[in-house]
């Protein structure tokens, strides 16, 4: 009896943290929710399994989750043992096309697999797509220029087989969706000269977020969110913020590229995007479920 009696503060705590939910799953009941994966949480066995059963317990809440994910130290790995050398730049992989087969195996095959199964041993039914199956996503090569800091002539990056969206077709992830599953998207595009694009996660996350007008973006990071000059958290921004926070230099970095994504899906049709902390255990229940939130959430203007 006094094993029982000393239980009872937990279980009282853990009923007020349910009832305290119960608001926030009416608010996003049926409703989308895009996340992208990746990074440190992706790395690590024990939040990888965490992520797993939060997506599976926002299924079976009745919320649609759709997760996009990234595997940059997966396809390393596997280039590293096929002996093929990779060069970066600004943070995109220039992309060959026998490296672009190599991608595609690893993030359409090994990794989306991995992602859905942790899925669906938590209990809820995932299914592991690429951009390319249902014409998903209809990519286009990606262009870069740079400027010579001499003579200030700009001349044109050729990355090979690095894309950008140029449009989503949701019909698959609402079919999955609408029979109960969740789809598990690689980044991976079809151009409309039939070629394999590799598009960055981040980006092709942005871009079904906006098509399928989700609720929420959230994107899974290394870092608590979007923060000032003094290192503190900015809890929210509009899009216009962000993009003066970008001009001031108050945001950084491999920072701004995310935030972009964030202003380019609030744009194209979410309602908001949230970049939060994917080291953070539950970081996506907390930011859906808790009152504060967890990360910077930008909406629109």
């Amino acid at each position: 009896m006094t094993d029982s009696l000393s239980s009872l503060p937990d279980l009282h705590h853990e009923a007020a943290v349910l009832a305290g939910a119960l608001p926030y799953l009416r608010r996003y009941a049926g409703d989308t929710i895009v996340v992208k994966y990746g990074g440190h949480a992706m790395g690590n066995a024990e939040l990888a399994m965490t992520f797993g059963r939060d997506i599976a317990l926002l299924k079976l809440v009745g919320i649609n989750p759709v997760v996009v994910h990234g595997g940059g130290p997966q396809i390393n790995q596997m280039l590293e043992r096929l002996d093929i050398r990779s060069t970066f730049v600004d943070g995109l992989r220039v992309t060959d096309a026998s490296m672009v087969d190599v991608i595609e195996m690893v993030l359409a095959g090994s990794v989306n697999k991995e992602v859905a199964e942790l899925i669906s041993q938590a209990g809820a039914l995932a299914v592991g797509i690429s951009g390319k199956d249902g014409k998903l996503i209809t990519a286009r090569k990606l262009t870069r220029t740079v400027r010579d800091p001499d003579s200030q002539i700009e001349r044109v990056l050729d990355l090979g087989f690095v894309g950008e969206p140029v449009k989503v077709d949701p019909r698959v992830i609402y079919a999955l969706s609408g029979s109960g599953l969740i789809p598990v998207i690689a980044p991976v595009g079809l151009g409309e000269d039939g070629a394999t694009y590799n598009i960055n996660a981040d980006t092709a996350a942005g871009a079904v977020a906006g098509a399928v007008h989700a609720t929420r973006l959230l994107m899974l990071t290394d870092v608590p969110g979007v923060l000032d000059k003094d290192g503190n958290l900015i809890p929210e921004l509009t899009a216009e913020q962000a993009r003066q926070a970008i001009a001031d230099g108050v945001i950084t970095g491999g920072m701004i590229p995310k935030v972009e994504t964030c202003i380019e899906a609030v744009q194209a049709g979410a309602r908001a995007a949230v970049i939060i902390n994917g080291r953070t255990p539950h970081a996506c229940l907390l930011e859906l479920f808790t009152a504060s939130g967890s990360g910077t959430l930008i909406r629109a203007d």
